[in-house]
C-alpha cells in the first residue's frame, strides 16, 4: 500500500510539474517533413517556413496559405545535410549552411544567388541582412565572419577566444551580435569591427538575439542565465525567470515591439516571456514525430505572429501555432 501510494504521488507530482502549466492547445499544425528536418526556419511574422530534409531537400512553404512555394533542391552537388538556416527580416532572402559551405537564396524568385565555402572551420550558425548581400557566420575556430557578397568585403571578428556558437545580424547589416564558448557575447560594428558592448556570462553563450529596431538584445548561456540588455546604454534590463536547471535555448526571437520574447529549447519547450520583467507568459510543448520513441524534438525556430500567437518549428518537421495566453481562456470555453 505504501509503495502504491508513493507511486501515485510521484506520478501526480510529475503531472503537476510537466503538464498543468501548459498555456493552452495548439491553434494549427503543419507536418511538412514526416521524417524530420535538420534545419527549420520561420519568417519574422511566422508566415513562411524554410526547411531541409534528406528526402525533400530545401523547401519553402507558405503556412498562411498552407501550400508549397518552391522546391529549392540540394544546397551543393554532394547533397550535404543543411544544418543552419535563417530568413531575412524583410522575408525576401534566406541563408542556408552546411558544415562547410553556405548559400543565399532569393525567395521571391525561388533561386540561389550563389554558393560559398569555408575551408578552415565548421559553420555553427548563420544570419543574413535585408539586402541579401550581408551575411554573418559563427565559426568553430573562434571567429565570427562577416561577408558582404556584393563588394567582396570580408571582416573576421576575433574577440572571441573559443568557438562561436550563435550570431545575430541587424536587418541593415550594420551591427552584429555573437556569443561563444569563452562565456562572452559581443555587440559590434560590421563596418569597423569595433566592439560596442561586451556581455559577460558564467558559462558558454549558446544563443543570442537582436530586436529588429536595435533597442534590445538577448544572450543566454548553457546554465540558467538568459539576459535582456538595453542597447541604448549596454546595461542589463532583466534576467529571464527560468524555472528549470540548465535550460538551453535553441532559438529565440523578439516581438516587433520588443515587449515579448519567444524561445525554444532542444527538449520541446516553447515559451513566451515579458522582456521588461523576465516573467514567463506562456509555455507549450512541441510535437514529436508519430510513433517515435522516446519522443523528442529540437525547437529550431520561433516567431510571434501579428495576432500575438507564438509559432514554432522543430526537428520533427512540424510547425505549430499556439494560442496566446490571452486567447487561452476563450479557447477553453
Amino acid at each position: 500500500m505504501r509503495q502504491t501510494l508513493f507511486t501515485v504521488t510521484f506520478i501526480l507530482a510529475l503531472f503537476t510539474l510537466s503538464g498543468c502549466d501548459i498555456s493552452g492547445p495548439e491553434r494549427q499544425r503543419w507536418t511538412l517533413a514526416a521524417d524530420g528536418a535538420t534545419t527549420f526556419s520561420l519568417s519574422r511574422d511566422g508566415r513562411f517556413a524554410l526547411f531541409y530534409s534528406a528526402q525533400q531537400g530545401i523547401v519553402l512553404w507558405d503556412l498562411q496559405q498552407n501550400k508549397k512555394l518552391a522546391d529549392l533542391g540540394s544546397q551543393d552537388p554532394n547533397h550535404t545535410n543543411v544544418t543552419n538556416s535563417a530568413i531575412s527580416d524583410n522575408q525576401r532572402f534566406a541563408i542556408t549552411a552546411t558544415a562547410q559551405n553556405f548559400a543565399v537564396w532569393d525567395l521571391a524568385w525561388g533561386q540561389a544567388k550563389g554558393l560559398w565555402s569555408v575551408s578552415d572551420a565548421v559553420i555553427r550558425d548563420a544570419a543574413i541582412a535585408n539586402d541579401g548581400q550581408q551575411v554573418l557566420l559563427a565559426l568553430s575556430n573562434g571567429k565570427a565572419l562577416y561577408v558582404h557578397l556584393g563588394n567582396g568585403r570580408r571582416l573576421e571578428f576575433l574577440a572571441h577566444r573559443e568557438k562561436v556558437n550563435a550570431v545575430a545580424l541587424a536587418p541593415n547589416g550594420h551591427y552584429a551580435l555573437s556569443g561563444g564558448d569563452d562565456k562572452h557575447a559581443y555587440l559590434w560594428d560590421t563596418e569597423s569591427g569595433q566592439i560596442i558592448y561586451r556581455f559577460d556570462h558564467a558559462l558558454r553563450v549558446n544563443r543570442v538575439s537582436l530586436q529588429r529596431d536595435g533597442k534590445l538584445a538577448m544572450t543566454a548561456d548553457s546554465g540558467n542565465d538568459a539576459f535582456i540588455w538595453d542597447l541604448t546604454n549596454g546595461q542589463q534590463q532583466t534576467a529571464l525567470k527560468i524555472r528549470l536547471r540548465q535550460q538551453n535555448f535553441s532559438s529565440a526571437r523578439f516581438s516587433d515591439s520588443g515587449e515579448l520574447l519567444a524561445t525554444g529549447t532542444p527538449s520541446r519547450r516553447v515559451e513566451l516571456w515579458q522582456t521588461a520583467t523576465g516573467e514567463r507568459q506562456g509555455y507549450w510543448q512541441a510535437a514529436v514525430q508519430e510513433n517515435e520513441r522516446p519522443g523528442s524534438a529540437v525547437v529550431y525556430d520561433v516567431a510571434i505572429t501579428p495576432e500575438g500567437d507564438v509559432r514554432s518549428a522543430s526537428s520533427a518537421g512540424i510547425a505549430q501555432d499556439w494560442f496566446s495566453p490571452n486567447d487561452t481562456a476563450d479557447s477553453e470555453k
